[in-house]
Order: structure tokens, then sequence, then C-alpha cells
């Protein structure tokens, strides 16, 4: 049910979720439509009243704001603006974000200051629980006055255009989809096409889809670090409470005592050493990865405070007798957030990479490549150029997107966010860091495996279970082998499994 409640991205997340097991119903709380019903009919008893000029519901829009509409033109004013905003290219965004754009959209409304009704926001929940999914094109959002191109093809479907995918299936057009289920074409009211397409919810599905991804990914950076520290015979020092408790940053005193736990019973790890200290990518996965960490908690907080936010304009205040228009659709904040993102989850497979590199070279006891019989065989060489060559394509999507501006609208729209394709960015970056760390995942195994044959000691018993899971999808390597399909089935294991879920299996 859409409620009053503030929503955490646990909610969001859980509500997606029941959307697609049907255990969320398409409703509403009595008290939601209520405040909408009343923000409708305020808006429309004012423009009738007092017959003034509000943009976006009897004008033009952007430059054209001081265009006056008739009054027997405005709901075919709500409807051009869907149609001519349509103008996306590009590949099709990922059906989980668009769902996710949906429910945000949907959230945003019910807020009671959109002046839409109820109806067009039931619409919106009916196609989330029937799984009929817009086909939104990725590019053509500049993220400012909302992601107005990729919210269009979310919303034109809703008025008969466009196309929609009904259960996954191949897409169909929108007014067949709206045939199948006996759902007639919306009559938008003044405001409600505006309303639609101003907001902030494609760089915000990105942002919150992203942070399932980005959050995994953190416990995967831990538990592999851990596991390469330990094959590589590294230290365990600095990984120490107290040389984290007197700096005080949060995110690296979760990332020593994750480390210390995954290392917990190592023999190995308790060996004496003949060297004293590592290099930076093994010791300071505290400080690298908890700076990430810490980077990735304030995201959360911010994607949360967006959710539960009203981000289209004009803004319609019914107690304070009021309409308002400001700038809340600009996606500034998300920017600079999806930028910084980026670079964090570009860090994590930088380190990893280079602690792949290490593993490579055919020092601590281990052999060169780690190839059983290096020289004649390869072992995982090549894969670290893969490594290498994904991190280097991050470091180039690193440029932050919110440092760019373009004039648009005849100059009315001046100064923009490009938020959107920073979140196109980030989903990319998201992409090859999961492989990098599933490549150095690999390699600790290999690694392991031919620690254990010289005998150099018994691994923890946390991140045995870890070498085992593993070992069910991807063997040791004895001799070279066909490797791309070795890397795509780790990076598998690492997206369909938790490290947490492996180590509490029985």
């Amino acid at each position: 049910m859409l409620d009053s409640e503030w929503w955490t991205l646990d909610d969001v997340f859980n509500r997606l979720s029941n959307f697609q097991t049907g255990e969320f119903i398409s409703d509403m709380d009595p008290d939601v439509i209520a405040r909408v019903e009343k923000c409708h009919r305020y808006l429309a008893s004012r423009i009738a009243a007092k017959g003034e000029t509000i943009y976006g519901v009897n004008t033009g829009f952007g430059a054209l704001a001081h265009t006056k509409i008739a009054p027997d033109k405005l709901s075919e004013l709500q409807d051009n603006i869907l149609i001519s905003h349509a103008c996306g290219v590009g590949d099709p965004v990922p059906d989980v974000i668009v769902r996710a754009m949906l429910l945000l959209k949907a959230k945003s409304l019910s807020q009671g200051h959109s002046a839409v009704k109820p109806e067009t926001i039931f619409r919106l929940l009916d196609m989330l629980e029937n799984n009929v999914t817009p086909v939104v094109p990725s590019q053509g959002s500049l993220g400012a006055s909302g992601d107005l191109a990729p919210l269009s093809h979310l919303a034109i479907p809703m008025i008969g255009e466009g196309e929609v995918s009904i259960g996954g299936a191949a897409p169909v057009h929108a007014l067949d989809a709206l045939k199948s289920f006996g759902w007639d074409k919306l009559q938008l009211d003044p405001k409600e096409g505006l309303a639609l397409i101003n907001g902030t919810q494609l760089m915000l599905g990105y942002g919150v889809i992203s942070m399932l991804r980005i959050e995994r990914l953190l416990e995967w950076a831990d538990a592999i670090g851990a596991w390469s520290l330990e094959a590589w015979s590294g230290l365990p020092s600095p990984f120490d409470h107290d040389v984290h408790r007197i700096r005080h940053q949060e995110g690296a005193i979760a990332v020593a005592e994750s480390v210390r736990k995954w290392l917990d019973g190592s023999e190995k790890m308790s060996t004496p050493k003949d060297h004293v200290q590592d290099p930076y990518s093994f010791r300071c996965i505290p400080q690298v990865h908890g700076a990430s960490r810490d980077v990735i908690s304030a995201a959360r907080k911010l994607f949360e405070n967006e959710v539960n936010a009203v981000t289209d304009n004009p803004l319609v205040f019914p107690d304070e007798d009021k309409v308002v228009s400001g700038g809340n659709f600009h996606g500034q904040p998300l920017a600079l957030t999806l930028d910084h993102l980026t670079l964090a989850v570009h860090e994590l497979a930088s380190i990893s990479e280079r602690r792949t590199f290490k593993l490579m070279s055919g020092t601590r006891h281990l052999p060169a490549f780690l190839a059983k019989d290096p020289g004649l065989h390869s072992g995982y060489m090549i894969a670290q150029y893969t490594s290498a060559s994904l991190v280097s394509m991050n470091k180039q999507l690193t440029t932050p997107s919110s440092a760019d501006n373009a004039d648009s609208s005849n100059g009315q729209e001046d100064h923009v966010s490009m938020g959107a394709n920073a979140a196109l960015k980030l989903w990319k970056v998201i992409d090859n860091a999961e492989q990098v760390i599933a490549i150095e995942a690999l390699c600790a195994a290999q690694a392991s495996d031919l620690g254990g044959m010289a005998g150099l000691g018994a691994m923890s018993p946390k991140l045995l279970k870890l070498q085992e899971s593993l070992r069910e999808t991807v063997p040791f390597l004895s001799e070279d082998a066909y490797m791309a399909p070795i890397l795509g089935d780790a990076l598998s294991w690492i997206k369909n499994n938790l490290p947490e879920d492996i180590d509490t299996c029985p």
C-alpha cells in the first residue's frame, strides 16, 4: 500500500519485491487519497475562480512559459507535453530501474503537492502490479527540469502512446496493452502531464537500485580482500582495532572488523612471516574500502531524502492557499552524489586489481601467474590484463558529469545537473567493478589451493567456505583452459551469492 510513512531504501526494495510476488496491492492509504484529492480540487477551483496564469497549467513550457493557453485546450496541453518530450534515445533503461521509477513517481505524487488526481497514481501502481513496464530510452535527460525525456516515456503509455513490456515479453504498443487489461486511456487534468515528467525519478531510480548492487559489492570486497591477504601470506597487524580506533573513521573501523572476522581462526595468518610490511593494496584495505563505505553510507541518506521528496513544478500548497514555482526538479544533489559513488566504486575495483597483480608476482611461495607449471602454462596472467582494462575504463568514467553544463530551452534552463549521465556511468562502473572483484576471487582461490599444496597452513574456516563454494562453480586451474567462461562463472557466483550467506550455510 502507498502510505504516508517515511520510506527508507529498504522499504523501497521490499515494496518492489512485493510487487514482483503479488503481495503488494495497488492501493493507497485513505489519508493519502484524501490529501491527493484535496490538492487536485484546490488547483481546479483556483483556476476556475481566479482565472490566473499558472506555469505549466495554462501556459506553455520552458521558454514558452509566457504563452497563455485557452481553457478548452488545457487537457490537450498536458497530452502534448508527454508526446513532445518523449524523445529519448539509446539502449532501454533496465526493467528493474523502470519499475523503481514507477514506484518512486507514485510516492512523490502521493505527497499531495502535485495536484494530480488519485486515478493517475493508481495507474502507476496498476502498471507495477501487473508487470507492465514502459520502454524508456536511457539517454536524453539533462538532469534538470527533471528527467523530462525518460519520464515522458514512462508516462506516455498511460495515454496510449509508446511501448511497454508485459511480464518481460517483447515490447508492444501501449494502446494494445491498455486494451488487454481493459484500461481506458487517462484523461489528463491541468498540470498532470507536467507533474508526471518533472522530477528526478530516473536519476533516483538508478541511484536506489545501484545501492543494492554497491552494498553487496562492499561485502564482497572485504571478504575477497581478506581471502587474497591470507593467500598471499599477508600480515594481520594493519587490521588491529586500535590502529583504526585512533583515526575515528567509521568506514575503516568497520572494514577492519570485517576482515578480522573473515581471517578468524586462520592457521596461515598466525604463521611467522619474514616480511614486516605489506604493499598498500593489502595493508590499507580498511582505509580504502572504508572511505568508499563512508561515501556509500552518506549516499543512502541522501537517496532516502529524495525518495520522500516532491520534485515536480510548480508546487501546490492547498493549506497555505498558494502555488509556487521553484526548482526542486534540479538534479544537482543526486548528480554530485552519483559522481561520488562512481568514484567510490571505482576505488574498490582499483585496489582489487592491484591485489590481483601482486598474487601474479611469483612471490610469497606462490608460482608466477598462479600457474601450476609456469612457462608451459600462463595461468591467470591475462585475467589480470582484463581486470586492468576494466579499471582503466572506470578511470575514464569517473570524470564527473556534474561538472558539465548545457544551455537549453532558449536560455531559460541555463544550468543543468547532468545527473542522468552520472547515473548511467555509475551503472557501467558497477558492472566493471563486479567483474574485477570476481577475477580477484578466482586468483585468491587459486592461490589458496596452491598454498595448501605447499603446506603453508590451513585457511580460516570462514574463507574455506567461500573457497569450497566457488570450487563448486569453478575448478582449480591445473593447466591452461578457455578463460572467458571461467570469468563469467565467477561473476555469476558473485552476483548470485552474498559472502555472509555462504558463511552461514551448514
